[in-house]
């Protein structure tokens, strides 16, 4: 697979980094003290992120995905090295095993990583109600950082099929927010781990997300960590970059009006993450959707005639 050249991080940034290595500030993400089972030989809250050995864990044999790609998972593997795994993955009891229910090609990575123990949920779906308890009453937590948070919203649609209304409501939260917050997790890895140990506050976050780049993303996070930049020092970097290659919107992002969320909400079943949506203070803008094939579009259309 081709690698995309980074796009210039503009006047003067590369020369603000420095090329200094960053590696004794970013300490691996660590799950301390939430062993698959306890001291006490108890099992622990399944609400909880807890360390699975990997010798206990096994693919699942319904897994739609037949190839990974190979790059990508090296590439993920690296950053598992380097940051840990942000993201844990779902699994279930099966006898003395665990069956992946998703996150696979995490669990890849991290085999390629050399990692011997796997941060994981635990999913028994004969409990739903049980479960869904349990993970709101996780969110309501006050130490959970903000990306902890994150998951616990998405974990929470997925795995109690929830739409974002309804989860806002079970959370008490204005749907406008809880999108705002799963949208840390269109992070780069690095800026979710320094969102994650504090290098960074939700505000930086805010400021990266209007930055189409990955690499400028990951560039200015770098930027933050080493000489401690303030938000408002974060959006003055970003308006000084040349204007060619200045990233879109380095403003805070504007809240936008609900019909949008549940437009993006809606679209979002069938294209996954491939959509994305501008407006303007007037009110104008554009929906972009990415598709794989004919079939994914057929099927969208054919949901629009059914209404």
């Amino acid at each position: 697979m081709a690698k995309q050249q980074p796009r210039g991080l503009g006047k003067g940034l590369g020369a603000l980094l420095g090329g200094e290595d960053l590696t004794e500030i970013r300490k691996p993400v660590g799950y301390i003290n939430k062993e698959v089972v306890s001291p006490e030989g108890k099992p622990q809250d399944t609400s909880d992120v807890l360390r699975i050995p990997v010798d206990l864990i096994e693919p699942n044999p319904y897994q739609p995905r037949m190839n990974f790609d190979t790059e990508a998972l090296e590439e993920l593997a690296l950053s598992i090295r380097t940051l840990g795994l942000i993201q844990p993955i779902t699994v279930r009891r099966k006898g003395d095993k665990y069956q992946i229910i998703s996150g696979e090609r995490r669990y890849r990575a991290s085999l390629l990583a050399g990692m011997d123990m796997i941060p994981a949920y635990i999913r028994d779906a004969s409990e739903q109600g049980m479960l869904e308890m349990a993970i709101v009453e996780n969110i309501q937590r006050e130490n959970l950082d903000p990306i902890e948070v994150a998951l616990s919203y998405q974990r929470l649609m997925e795995e109690c099929n929830l739409t974002q209304e309804q989860m806002a409501e079970r959370v008490s939260k204005k749907r406008a927010s809880v999108a705002n917050q799963l949208r840390l997790l269109k992070l780069p890895a690095k800026v979710q781990h320094d969102l994650k140990v504090g290098l960074v506050s939700v505000g930086h976050a805010k400021v990266l997300l209007g930055i189409e780049d990955p690499a400028v993303q990951e560039a200015l996070c770098d930027l933050i960590v080493k000489n401690g930049l303030s938000v408002r020092q974060l959006e003055d970097k970003v308006k000084s970059l040349e204007k060619g290659d200045k990233p879109a919107g380095p403003e805070e992002p504007q809240e936008l009006p609900d019909m949008y969320y549940r437009l993006l909400e809606n679209v979002a079943r069938y294209f996954g993450e491939n959509i994305s949506l501008k407006r303007n203070r007037d009110g104008k803008g554009s929906l972009t959707i990415k598709f794989d094939s004919d079939s994914q579009m057929e099927q969208f259309l054919q949901a629009l005639d059914q209404r």
